[in-house]
Parts: C-alpha cells; structure tokens; sequence
C-alpha cells in the first residue's frame, strides 16, 4: 500500500517526495486518520449541540488537570525569547525577508497565509529545507539576491488544519490529512538535521476545537520521533487558540502536548470568526462591523486574559495577536495614525503579561520590540508574572456583546471587497494579500463572508434603518464588484460567484477553504 501522487509536475518534488517521505507520512496517515474523522465528526456533534441551545463551559471530567500542579518542559533555549514574532507565507523571498527581519521567530505558514496549490506546498517543503540549513537564497527577476544575514529569526512550521485534506496525495483512492502531510515532511526532512545543530523542528498547530485533538497532535509526534529515532520531546509546539470553544479546554490542550508543549498564542481573526461560527444560530448575538469587534471588547478581554494567566501557570510562552498592518508609501497621515494603533496594541498586550507578539511586516518589528524591551528588558519572557487577578469564567468568555457596535452599510462594502479580493487571489495561488493597508490572510476572509451571511439570514438592521435583505445584499455586491481591476488571467467571476453561495445558503459552510480548494488545479 504507498501513496500515489495525483498532483502535476512541480520543481522541487525530487528532493521532497523522496520514497522515503512518502512512506513515512503513509505510516502516519495508516495510524492516525481513522481518528482523525472521529474528531472531525465529534465537531459536527457539538455543533448540533450548540444549535440545540447548550453553552460551552469547563470540562467537569478534566478539572483534575485543571487543578494539578503541573508545568509544561522548560522552552528550547532558540525558542525561549519570542518578543516579537513574524508571520507569512512560504514562498522563498518572503522566508528570506522574514528571517532577516530582526523578529526573534518566524512562522513559515501552510494554513491560512498559503494558497494550498501543489506547486505552493511542494515548493514551501523545499524552502524550509534550505531555509533551515541556512542555505536558501533568492535572485528576482530584476536581477536582486536575497541571502540569509548571521542572525535569522528561529523558523517555525503552522501546518493545515485537522479539517483539511491534500487532495494530491491519496491511500486507497482518497485524499489525505493536510495537517498529516505538512508536518510529515516537515518532520521526515527537518528533525534529525535541526538536533544536529541544537535546535529542534518547532510547529505553531492550528484551528483546534478540543483537547482531544492536541492528544491527537501528541501521539502523532511521539510516532513521528521514534520512527526517525529522534527523542521525545524533540519536537515543540505552540497552539493556536483560535477557536471558542478551545478556550474553554486551554489547560487540558497544554497537558495532551506534555513535554511537546510550548505555548500558546491568541489568533485573534480566527477567534472572532470561531464565534461567528458557532453560535451562527442565535439571532441574539449578530456581530457590528468586523473593525469594532477590537481586542478590547468584553469577550476578547476574557480570552487574552485567561491566556495568558493559563500559560504562566504552567511555565508557558503566551504570545500575542496579529499586527496586521503594512506601512503606507502613500498616505502619511494614514501611516502615523496606523502606527500609533499598533504601538498601543503592542503595549497593551506587553502590560497584560504576553511574552510575545505577532506582526506581518518587517517595519513593525521595531515597533512591537520596543514595546515588549520596555516591559521585559533582558529577559526573555514575563512568565513569572501570573496574572492572579484572573478567574476562569464561562460567563464572561461567552459575553458576546459589543458596546456600541453598530453595522453600516461601509462594513457591508468592506466585507463584500475583502472577501472577493482575497479568495480571487487565492486562486490565482497567493494565500497572503495586501488590501487597503492590511496584509490579509484566509481568517479575514472567513470573517467577512460569515458576517454576511448572518447579517443576510437574520435580516440585521443597518445604522441608517435599512435591512440587508436579499436584495441589498446583492446591489451593493454588484456594485462593489464592478469597482475592481480585472487584470489578464484574474478570477473574480468566480471569487464573487463563491462568495455568493457562501452568503445565500441555507446551511453555513464551516470553512471557505474547503469548497474553494475543489477549485485549485
């Protein structure tokens, strides 16, 4: 039984798709993807039982964990510092930038900023490769070299998530897990060879739901070290929590990872659409415009706080949320008043007790690094700080209220622009788009599109009195469209035609992800 590649012909697939690679993701697949679709449907049950009017709260049958004395391993010493971290895609260039951008880690990222062609995916396992022996370089058409400096960030490797497929691998005639393939190859290239010099294959894990599914991620990585006869806990891994209902289940995530576990971080645009999502069926708690739902809101609060307070109890890196702003070349008085709203968001987070922070340009290292220097001087991170003053509380992460949030006819635009412009070039292959001064990735979109689709359903009432019915959904997407550019070879018929489906059923999709894959090559 092997895996048969079904994917076209990409440079780089000699030195990634080795027999070896394929053998070992195919061993981790034969182990591991029966339990996987259990998980996946154990979600689907809880959303039928969210839709039947249950509230999340702390697990009863986990509260020993929850009480015990536990620590997570201390961090790798090349992990330990992560004031400031870089977030992108894995195309070559942008890894070379990243590395030299003075952040102390970079995320090299196969989920929500990667467009998950096969020619994206193969060619990101290459970079890594190069990238992690510190041999990877980049000449531009205009003839420019890009090179590693001495001292690059520590790389970092956010596989997809658990819900997705790789439809260009199959066993038995069906595709297999994504999480499974990026990470096997990953791991199969990079383990060994980052011991070797000191280091270790670290990973950020996305879009959990439960702690059952970081038990998952645990076993899959002490199969994946004894069977590349590394030791366990070689490999480390930070969460991502970024969905609701996975806020509730922080302590026991970190206790599954074990000596695996290494911190976990607040993905702020995922977990505001994870809110969207799962309480898509209560009239009651309709969203404002997606730029008022701020960190500072009741039940973002609640989360960043327990976070942190979570991760400082068990020894814990608790890294912050994403910068997503890119410095305007144009627009002075834009850029001030941009770079302004990041340094207070930065120091807001620095004083709330997070060892870290994400950006997703260069130009805001300085700004995120002199915010945490202030705070943590020549430490390396502010676990000691315990944050006593939180108290785990359902209620208050369930405080869905947003005060004053009004929805205008200006977020109907922006969600209907953003959206069709980022999954049109999503399918062009570019997974990271830069839209009215924001670096977009695929959480953004998924917000817009949700937003529209519960404003649609329950009929939400604008600020000037109107309904978004049917039909002012679609005149002022008409109109919205018609304002873009459409290059040679552009997709935007079919970016908006998806969107539309998104927006007009019945049933919410759980993942625009999913049925804009099916139309990748």
């Amino acid at each position: 039984m092997t895996l048969v590649v079904r994917g076209p012909e990409v440079p780089e697939a000699s030195r990634v798709l080795t027999a070896d690679a394929l053998a070992f993701v195919e061993g981790l697949c034969v182990r591991f993807e029966a339990r996987r679709r259990e998980l996946l449907a154990q979600r689907e049950a809880r959303q039928a039982r969210l839709a039947a009017g249950e509230r999340p709260d702390f697990l009863a049958e986990t509260r020993a964990v929850r009480d015990g004395s536990w620590t997570v391993p201390p961090a790798p010493a090349d992990l330990d510092d992560r004031r400031v971290e870089i977030t992108g895609p894995v195309d070559r260039k942008m890894i070379i930038n990243a590395l030299n951008s003075g952040a102390r880690v970079f995320m090299a990222d196969f989920e929500d900023a990667n467009s998950p062609t096969w020619g994206n995916c193969v060619a990101g396992q290459a970079n890594v490769q190069d990238a992690l022996r510190r041999t990877i370089d980049f000449v531009s058409p205009e003839g420019k070299r890009y090179t590693l400096g001495p001292t690059p960030a520590t790389l970092v490797v956010r596989p997809r998530g658990w819900h997705l497929v790789e439809k260009h691998l199959l066993r038995d005639g069906e595709p297999v897990s994504a999480s499974l393939v990026d990470a096997g190859l990953f791991l199969f290239h990079n383990a060994a060879e980052q011991r070797r010099r000191g280091s270790g294959p670290y990973l950020y894990l996305p879009k959990m739901e439960s702690h059952l599914e970081a038990r998952l991620w645990n076993d899959v990585f002490v199969a994946a070290q004894e069977t590349l006869g590394v030791p366990r806990g070689t490999v480390r891994a930070t969460v991502l929590i970024e969905t609701i209902l996975a806020a509730f289940e922080m302590e026991e995530i970190l206790h599954e990872l074990g000596e695996h576990a290494a911190g976990l971080n607040a993905g702020r645009w995922d977990y505001i659409f994870s809110a969207i999502k799962k309480f898509r069926d209560r009239p009651d708690c309709l969203f404002p415009d997606r730029a008022q739902v701020t960190m500072t809101v009741p039940f973002m609060r609640a989360y960043t706080d327990l976070l942190v307070a979570t991760c400082h109890r068990r020894g814990a890196h608790a890294i912050g949320g994403m910068a997503a702003f890119i410095p305007s070349r144009r627009d002075a008085e834009v850029n001030a008043r941009a770079m302004a709203a990041v340094k207070a968001d930065k120091e807001r987070e620095a004083g709330a007790g997070f060892d870290g922070t994400w950006v997703a340009h260069p130009d805001l290292v300085p700004i995120a690094q002199e915010a945490f220097d202030r705070v943590l001087g020549t430490r390396p991170h502010q676990k000691d700080r315990q944050r006593d003053d939180v108290v785990p509380d359902a209620a208050r992460l369930l405080d869905l209220r947003v005060p004053g949030g009004t929805i205008t006819e200006a977020g109907v635009r922006n969600d209907v622009a953003v959206a069709v412009q980022y999954v049109e070039a999503w399918l062009r292959g570019s997974g990271a788009v830069a839209l009215y001064d924001l670096m977009e990735d695929a959480a953004t979109a998924e917000i817009a599109r949700s937003q529209l689709w519960q404003w649609r359903k329950y009929g939400a009432r604008l600020a000037d009195g109107r309904v978004l019915d049917l039909d002012l959904y679609r005149a002022l997407r008409d109109e919205e469209v018609a304002k873009l550019p459409r290059p040679a070879g552009n997709r935007i018929d079919e970016a908006a035609a998806l969107l539309d489906r998104l927006v007009t059923s019945e049933a919410f999709a759980e993942f625009l992800t999913v049925p804009a894959y099916a139309m990748l090559p």
